[in-house]
């Protein structure tokens, strides 16, 4: 209530609630948006980010168990082999997600949320089922079982993000949230799952079964998304659709596709180049580590630079950093120069993806954002595929590999930026001659 006993509108000050001794009473201190990192309360974004966590947990512990099984415990060349095959599957799920589940999202707001409950639910069986078969031939279709349900849910929760944040000037911000949260989940979880995998009583299958169960609880948590009604939006409409295709978001993917095939090129480059030199698996792990703590650092430092500069600065920082790296460590060419490496690739790729999602939760329509992260994210797996399997399939010498990465990163920095400028000239001049008229 107001002072005049109104309907309350607006704060009270000080001198609204002063009597004539200048008695005031105690104000409740403001609650915060988010507790506990985002992951208590009933907003939004706290609801999503609970299922975030817990998603990420799992899939963390579910490639444990593939990658005990499908890699370390075999033979470099049997595993190459495996690694190629299963490099293959991880494109065939964007076939299936890309062109069904993006109309599904854009018809109903709802439904994203529904996407989310489902493709944790159904992890839940198929561990349990890949737990059963971790020897068998049907690890492979469960697999990729594992991954449709796995690249939906991630398609799903961009499209949400926009939702949960009351400026579009958040986005980088509750993007990087996410992103942080996803990365101290997956430390937390490998910790368990690492120790379940090296039980001889247990391995790979009972990290498989946790999976499951983390996967259980992280359904229950994504029931509460559904709890706030919307409507249903309206169908894209041809301007709506032509907006994904606007030079600022194609420029911005092409970049983040570069940045993203980076990812797997020096993953499975150091991965099989350290089993080549009978290199101690730690520096495996190691380098790893470095992705790892990279991928935390831009996600940290991602929301203070978004302050400074826009998300297109970012994108061209995330690769001329990229590029830099991969050509003082060709100059060293070691083991320690490639696990630097690896963080840098690691800060590059998780600075450039919030700037991109930004990007496309900022310019893309809400009737046409879910098709436009399924369509991004199956060309940035694909080139993620296209680029681990050149050093899977031909022995890339360490220091060639990082030598061809500062190329093509240092070429992608001079396109995106050279089209920027072509892009933003002639809408300065055609801006210019409008106010002329």
């Amino acid at each position: 209530m107001s002072p005049k006993g109104g309907p309350y509108d607006g704060p009270v000050s000080d001198a609204d609630t002063a009597d004539s001794s200048g008695w005031r009473p105690l104000q409740a201190p403001a609650r915060r948006a988010f507790t506990l990192a985002g992951l208590t309360g009933g907003s939004p974004f706290a609801r999503l980010a609970l299922t975030h966590v817990l998603a990420i947990a799992g899939d963390t512990l579910v490639t444990i168990a593939l990658a005990g099984s499908l890699f370390f415990s075999i033979s470099p060349h049997a595993a190459q082999g495996r690694v190629a095959l299963y490099l293959v599957l991880t494109m065939a799920p964007f076939a299936v997600v890309a062109p069904l589940l993006g109309p599904v999202l854009d018809r109903s707001r709802s439904g994203r949320r529904m996407v989310v409950v489902l493709s944790l639910a159904g992890r839940v069986i198929v561990c349990l089922l890949m737990a059963r078969h971790l020897h068998s031939l049907l690890l492979f279709p469960e697999a990729f079982v594992v991954l449709v349900l796995s690249k939906s849910y991630l398609i799903t929760r961009a499209a949400l993000v926009p939702a949960t944040v009351a400026d579009d000037r958040e986005l980088v911000r509750a993007n990087a949230r996410l992103a942080v949260l996803g990365a101290l989940a997956g430390f937390v979880a490998a910790g368990p799952g690492a120790l379940v995998l090296k039980l001889s009583f247990l391995g790979a299958p009972w990290v498989l079964r946790l999976a499951a169960v983390v996967f259980a609880a992280a359904a229950i948590a994504g029931l509460r998304l559904a709890r706030a009604p919307v409507d249903r939006p309206p169908a894209p409409t041809a301007t709506e659709t032509a907006a994904l295709k606007s030079h600022g978001i194609l420029l911005g993917s092409t970049a983040m596709a570069v940045l993203r095939g980076a990812v797997g090129f020096l993953t499975f480059l150091l991965a099989f180049a350290f089993r080549r030199a009978h290199a101690p698996s730690w520096w495996f792990g190691i380098a790893v580590g470095a992705s790892l703590i990279g991928t935390l650092v831009g996600a940290l430092l991602a929301p203070r630079v978004r302050r400074l500069v826009t998300e297109e600065r970012m994108l061209t920082a995330s690769l001329f950093a990229v590029a830099l790296a991969a050509a003082i460590g060709a100059r060293f060419g070691n083991r320690a120069a490639a696990s630097a490496l690896a963080g840098v690739v690691g800060f590059g790729a998780s600075a450039g993806k919030l700037a991109f999602d930004s990007i496309v939760q900022r310019d893309a329509p809400d009737a046409a954002r879910g098709r436009a992260f399924a369509r991004f994210e199956t060309r940035f797996q694909l080139v993620w595929v296209a680029a681990a399997l050149l050093p899977v399939v031909v022995p890339v010498p360490t220091r060639v590999g990082m030598i061809m990465l500062a190329v093509a990163c240092a070429g992608a920095t001079i396109f995106y930026v050279l089209g920027r400028r072509n892009y933003s000239a002639p809408s300065a001049s055609s801006s210019n001659s409008r106010r002329a008229r």
